[in-house]
């Protein structure tokens, strides 16, 4: 149906890298899920009066909810495709995530209030009259919220959309749970074993589970979080590819996702400092632009010549890789270069450590100068500790 759907109001359905065809994705998805989730709890509130089941008629609310959540979504797709104004310069993207926070905690506060009605079943438990009317529609219940989970993390993929994922989390944890309420269903029809309260309180758990799944999910991008490695990788090939015609390397790259579609991205990008400097600026630029093209974001790259061609300070250079070499754990430098002086020299560069590095930034910027030391009394070394941001 989803497919159906998409090709019908969705131009161009296939270019889910522009973000007006992301957000007629989510507003679908959106739409779509309002109509199965109200009509779930028609469904499962008839047979939890039927039935007189806590767990169906609980199960049934938490139907309205999703129902509430998937206008949340929708209207969060709404206005993240916004365009930038002059409050918002960077855009209105991270109003998704946003929005799939608060799918996370309406599904939160659903799994506490199943669980309180679940012990207070537990306590006071009650018989179950379940009809072959109320099994059927919990069947048809299951089916429907798998096709939910299905269809949503399938598009949740495809446009890279947390809000969507949590949506779709939130459609496994419900076909689940209703999973559990036709077995406890099915015990009382066949056995009249009264487990209706216990079994709630399964379900609860695991909605509560699957409702902080969800919430680490959408927090991680609101508060920052590395890039992809992929995205990494593709970034740097790009770069690379204009080796012969001088960039020699590069690092500290920085992206900053402000939403879908709208990402940032700084990079120093190592030249020779004998080249034709209008030459590599050019180069430059033309590095900026093919990012911005290829990975649809907004590129800066930090110009830094670095010296090729000095035996002392490519000698030198060799002996800090060998100090780097022996330390534990991914420890990378750059932005070497030496200062010559009348009584000493000043050996400065950048050394990248992990943010769980064994060693704090102060025994590491000790360590390299006992080692630098050791080397020669007159070198003093001039050095600032990066974390990796990628």
């Amino acid at each position: 149906m989803i497919s159906v759907l998409t090709k019908v109001f969705i131009k161009d359905y296939t270019n889910t890298s522009d973000v007006k065809v992301r957000q007629l994705y989510g507003m679908l998805c959106g739409a779509v899920g309002i109509a199965l989730n109200v009509l779930l709890f028609l469904m499962k509130f008839i047979a939890g009066q039927l039935s007189g089941s806590i767990a169906i008629t609980a199960d049934a609310f938490n139907n309205l909810s999703d129902a509430g959540s998937s206008i949340i979504t929708l209207v969060g797709f709404k206005m993240a495709g916004q365009k930038p104004d002059s409050q918002h310069p960077f855009g209105h993207g991270r109003i998704e995530y946003i929005s799939g926070l608060l799918v996370s905690v309406i599904i939160l506060l659903m799994g506490v209030e199943l669980l309180k009605s679940s012990i207070d079943k537990m306590l006071h438990p009650e018989v179950i009259d379940a009809s072959p009317l109320v099994l059927v529609i919990l069947v048809v219940s299951i089916c429907v919220k798998l096709y939910m989970f299905l269809y949503n993390s399938r598009i949740s993929k495809k446009i890279d959309s947390a809000a969507m994922m949590a949506t779709a989390k939130d459609s496994i944890s419900d076909s689940v749970s209703t999973m559990v309420v036709l077995i406890t269903a099915l015990l009382a029809y066949f056995m009249g074993v009264k487990a209706d309260g216990w079994c709630g309180i399964l379900v609860a758990l695991f909605v509560i589970w699957t409702g902080i799944g969800a919430m680490k999910d959408t927090v991680g991008p609101l508060l920052g979080q590395p890039p992809e490695p992929e995205f990494v990788k593709h970034i740097e090939d790009i770069i690379m590819e204009y080796k012969n015609q001088g960039v020699l390397g590069l690092h500290d790259l920085v992206v900053h996702n402000y939403g879908p579609g709208r990402v940032m991205l700084s990079v120093h990008v190592e030249v020779p400092s004998t080249g034709d400097i209008l030459a590599l600026h050019d180069m430059i630029d033309l590095i900026e632009h093919r990012l911005a093209h290829d990975l649809n974001c907004s590129a800066v790259i930090h110009m830094d010549p670095v010296c090729v061609n000095d035996e002392l300070t490519n000698h030198i250079k060799h002996k800090i890789e060998e100090i780097v070499a022996g330390m534990e754990g991914n420890v990378r430098f750059h932005d070497f270069r030496i200062v010559h002086g009348p009584t000493h020299t000043n050996l400065i560069f950048d050394v990248v450590v992990p943010y769980d590095y064994v060693m704090s930034d102060e025994e590491v910027i000790s360590y390299m100068e006992k080692q630098i030391k050791e080397m020669n009394e007159n070198y003093f070394a001039v050095i600032d500790v990066d974390k990796a941001y990628v």
